[in-house]
């Protein structure tokens, strides 16, 4: 198992552009996809992106495709999701989360075994 950590979220104005970073404590890492998810209070867990353990494959949902990039540095052991243009739709509790299926980047929740406790973005106009 790994432990991970989310970083990065905060207050922000509508526009503008955020790095979400998702961490891991395990040397292991790079035998984990790795998967973002986000939750707006009242709504159910959306996701948003997943990229394999190499990070030669990546996948997006429906609910920030086009204004999100996700990757990864295994010597960092981190994945980064990169937000721009963040609207006050994009409010919401951000998760990371890994599965070690290879090279996995669908979207099932279930599907994934290791959550961290996820950041908190908030987008002000």
């Amino acid at each position: 198992q790994i432990q991970l950590v989310e970083s990065g979220g905060g207050l922000v104005q509508t526009g503008t552009s955020l790095r979400l970073s998702c961490t891991a404590s395990a040397r292991t890492f790079s035998s984990y996809a790795v998967a973002w998810f986000r939750q707006a209070p009242g709504k159910a867990r959306a996701f948003v992106a997943a990229i394999s353990q190499s990070g030669g494959i990546s996948n997006y949902g429906d609910s920030l495709r086009g204004r999100s990039t996700i990757s990864r540095d295994n010597d960092k052991n981190a994945v980064y999701l990169q937000i721009t243009n963040l609207q006050s739709e994009d409010t919401a509790t951000y998760y990371c989360a890994a599965t070690s299926r290879y090279s996995y980047t669908r979207g099932l929740i279930n599907d994934y075994s290791q959550w961290g406790k996820g950041t908190q973005v908030t987008v002000s106009s």
